[in-house]
């Protein structure tokens, strides 16, 4: 048999195998898709340590199961331990502020009393077309949605305080997957590398981008939140507000949205103490989260996010939005790695038509 027709016989058997692959491919997938999470973050957790593991590898004389167990444990002292702490610290304060509010003592109700009482006239006129003027009734909303609301918070913080067995379960999959992932990382990247059907310089265009938009958006997004957070908890423990560490975590949480998210706490407590006459609070928690923490949003996160990915800003904010939304928290990862992707993908389909323009 001639090399064409062994060539002829090779494709033809790929073709055939083709659907095969596709199948088992999504059967696997639909296997693994209640431990996506976990998955995702024992792949970056490998991702993000490898230079460490290489590092502390020539250091070991190239053994590689000491390295990565080295590895590993500095993930734990590193990531680990301080989310732990956290939690738990965030567990204890979310239950104080559900105690608060059961009692009377924490009262968000009179928050928007304040506010419908500092609305100007034409406004009250606006909200008495649409019937939303009658505060009791409001109030009566109000109470009911925060009694069902806060009642939420303290179940879930509960769940979170609690040690679980899905959550050691959660954390031992992780943990144990990113050993092997670092310990074996190259030898899983170029399987990788060999099972993809391109070109060797469009795999290296795909793999590349693949890992700098992980690192730039889990390093980058991340530290820009924890900077945010901590400035606005800062801000918020110096002017005396109630539960300084629920609200440096939300707002933390929040500033993985870009532009918007840690305005969706400073400035309602802003607007709060405007209402309530505390002016100077008022004004200097608006300059402090304009001038500073809005800045280190412009700021940091471009160069750390932006400038990595070669994504535009908004594309960025809109994948985010969007990963979130479909995904999670786990969004604001998967969503820029899907737009990065697509971008990648259509470039080498551009450039490799056969019409293309060369």
């Amino acid at each position: 048999m001639s090399s064409s027709d062994e060539n002829a016989s090779a494709h033809l058997e790929n073709r055939r195998l083709l659907p095969l692959l596709v199948a088992v491919s999504l059967a696997l997938g639909w296997i693994l898709w209640p431990f996506y999470g976990t998955i995702l973050w024992g792949a970056i957790i490998g991702l993000l340590f490898a230079p460490v593991y290489r590092w502390l590898l020539a250091r070991l004389k190239w053994r590689h199961t000491p390295a990565a167990l080295l590895t590993l444990l500095l993930v734990l002292l590193v990531v680990v331990l301080p989310f732990a702490l956290i939690t738990a610290a965030l567990a204890r304060e979310a239950l104080l502020v559900y105690a608060q509010l059961q009692s009377g003592e924490l009262n968000p109700v009179l928050y928007f009393e304040g506010i419908f009482d500092a609305l100007p006239d034409w406004m009250t006129a606006l909200l008495d077309r649409f019937g939303l003027i009658n505060f009791a009734t409001l109030q009566g909303r109000l109470a009911t949605a925060l009694a069902q609301g806060s009642q939420f918070i303290a179940t879930q913080a509960l769940g979170i305080g609690q040690i679980t067995f899905e959550f050691v379960a959660d954390v031992f999959i992780t943990l144990y997957l990113a050993f092997f992932l670092i310990r074996d990382g190259d030898e899983v990247a170029r399987a990788v590398r060999r099972a993809i059907p391109l070109a060797p310089e469009h795999k290296r265009e795909l793999i590349d981008q693949f890992t700098t938009v992980i690192r730039a958006t889990v390093k980058g997004n991340l530290l820009v939140a924890a900077i945010q957070g901590a400035l606005g908890g800062l801000a918020f423990w110096y002017l005396g507000v109630r539960g300084a560490l629920l609200w440096t975590v939300l707002m933390a949480f929040l500033s993985l949205l870009p532009a918007i998210g840690a305005g969706l706490v400073w400035l309602p407590v802003a607007l709060y103490f405007f209402v309530t006459g505390a002016i100077w609070q008022g004004i200097a928690l608006c300059a402090w989260g304009l001038l500073v923490i809005g800045l280190i949003d412009n700021l940091l996160r471009p160069i750390l996010v932006g400038k990595d990915t070669l994504m535009p800003d908004y594309v960025v904010m809109i994948t985010t939005l969007g990963g979130m939304a479909v995904f999670g928290i786990n969004g604001f990862v998967i969503g820029p790695v899907i737009a990065a992707m697509f971008f990648a993908v259509w470039q080498i389909y551009a450039t490799t038509r056969p019409d293309a323009p060369r």
